[in-house]
């Protein structure tokens, strides 16, 4: 490490990867649910609760894996230590207290019980996707975003400030900011959907992203050395992400009740919305050829060579093919879109943050910037065991929702949704198996990657 405040980095990325790894869990546990399989731990976590428990711990392992990137990233683009080391480790009990209580709560309790006992009906703010946590929650999260935006800030501003650094600072100011609509939630149905998308369509698709540039072009300065090239094409990557995700936005509008206007604007900008990936994948490749570099993490190199590729076909590609509103008419609320949200999540946000663990956590361990050769080949086989069964996955998920869309949508046949589903199953029984692959990618990753126990492993 250059600056000793960068190791406050680390509990953020193993409280990530902890968390990640129940998040996975729960979402095995979740799709076993759709197959005729009678195991007592599988009933006895019911329906809601897993999703609930997947969905929210997304995010949540997510934000803990930007904070330690981002607090490992800006002392050394700074160049200076961290403004206050002492609340980055204070502000990360707070969080993974939040995070535990919440994980307890749709785990132990019915949602309307945790709702009543978190006083949820003097302030209500539950009850949407993706914002199931109670108000007080929501609350306790939103001072952990202020304190960590002001210790970034604070450091930017008595440091150096490059490219990398302000657009860290940008995308996490902005989350904060954004999420600030989390507390407004109308009684109106459409209007409170509106603002809501607000919220996720900026965080997943806007600010969210900008962190993920950021972080991506610094790991490929480490492996290349070149920082002016890679700051050339992140000036282009930022600004087509930022005229894009603005009116990006429609392609959610379509049919929540809002004027028909949107369904132009969300088709013509969800078609522009695949510019970002595609460019990420010219500047990784390019920049990477440029050099012709010869880096000894290998694992870094592969991960963060192939997230670009992955995002373009996953939040590009499969977003792009699903978001214009003449195919979205048909596809809404199927699997198709829980394919495109797996392989988008997968590829654009778990990727970066894997890649950051794993340029960082050697160096955090005092083994220079690699692991020993044995846990590289290990790392690496997670590596592929994970992206190649996501991949799988998603395709599984898509033709079932293929299938769904002309059973239930696209013809006359009226059958009831039970019997529609009952007829993808073998689709389903490959999506779990592909999930248990994906867990064992895990186990791998997390054994012979963070708990190596000497340089030789």
């Amino acid at each position: 490490m250059l600056y000793s405040s960068q190791a406050v980095a680390k509990p953020y990325f193993i409280a990530a990867i902890a968390l990640f790894a129940v998040q996975v869990l729960f979402g095995l546990l979740l799709g076993m649910q759709y197959i005729p399989v009678n195991l007592p731990f599988i009933s006895f976590i019911t329906f809601d609760a897993a999703r609930l428990i997947h969905t929210n711990l997304l995010i949540m392992w997510l934000l803990f894996g930007f904070m330690g990137s981002i607090y490992y990233i800006i002392p050394e683009e700074s160049e200076q230590e961290l403004y206050n080391p002492k609340l980055a480790i204070q502000l990360f009990w707070v969080f993974l207290s939040l995070t535990i209580i919440t994980f307890l709560g749709y785990l132990l309790l019915s949602y309307a019980t945790f709702a009543k006992i978190t006083g949820n009906q003097f302030f209500p703010t539950m009850g949407r996707e993706y914002l199931e946590q109670p108000t007080i929650i929501k609350l306790g999260l939103f001072i952990v975003l202020c304190g960590f935006s002001y210790n970034i800030a604070m450091t930017v501003l008595h440091g150096r400030k490059g490219m990398i650094n302000l657009l860290l600072l940008a995308g996490i100011v902005g989350t904060t900011i954004i999420f600030l609509m989390a507390f407004y939630n109308p009684s109106n149905l459409v209007v409170a959907k509106y603002y809501r998308w607000w919220l996720i369509h900026f965080w997943i698709e806007g600010t969210w992203e900008l962190i993920m540039e950021a972080i991506l072009a610094y790991v490929i300065y480490k492996i290349t050395g070149d920082r002016k090239i890679v700051e050339k094409w992140l000036y282009i990557i930022v600004a087509v992400t930022l005229t894009t995700t603005i009116l990006g936005i429609g392609h959610h509008y379509y049919w929540i009740g809002v004027s028909e206007y949107w369904q132009w604007v969300g088709t013509v900008f969800s078609i522009f919305e695949i510019l970002p990936f595609f460019f990420m994948v010219l500047f990784v490749f390019n920049v990477v050829n440029c050099t012709k570099c010869q880096y000894s993490n290998k694992a870094v190199k592969l991960w963060a060579l192939s997230t670009p590729i992955m995002a373009f076909l996953g939040a590009g590609v499969l977003g792009f093919l699903h978001t214009l509103a003449p195919v979205n008419y048909y596809s809404h609320g199927t699997q198709i879109t829980s394919a495109h949200s797996h392989l988008a999540f997968y590829s654009t946000y778990v990727m970066i943050v894997l890649t950051m663990i794993s340029y960082a956590m050697p160096i955090l361990r005092n083994r220079k910037i690699v692991n020993g050769g044995l846990s590289q080949r290990f790392e690496i086989l997670a590596f592929w065991l994970m992206t190649v069964s996501m991949f799988f996955m998603a395709l599984f998920i898509a033709i079932a929702g293929i299938m769904q869309v002309y059973i239930q949508r696209a013809t006359d046949l009226a059958l009831p949704f039970i019997e529609i589903q009952n007829s993808l199953m073998i689709l389903y029984w490959l999506r779990s198996i592909g999930g248990v692959v994906f867990l064992i990618g895990v186990i791998i990753y997390i054994t012979k990657f963070l708990i190596a126990k000497s340089n030789n492993l």
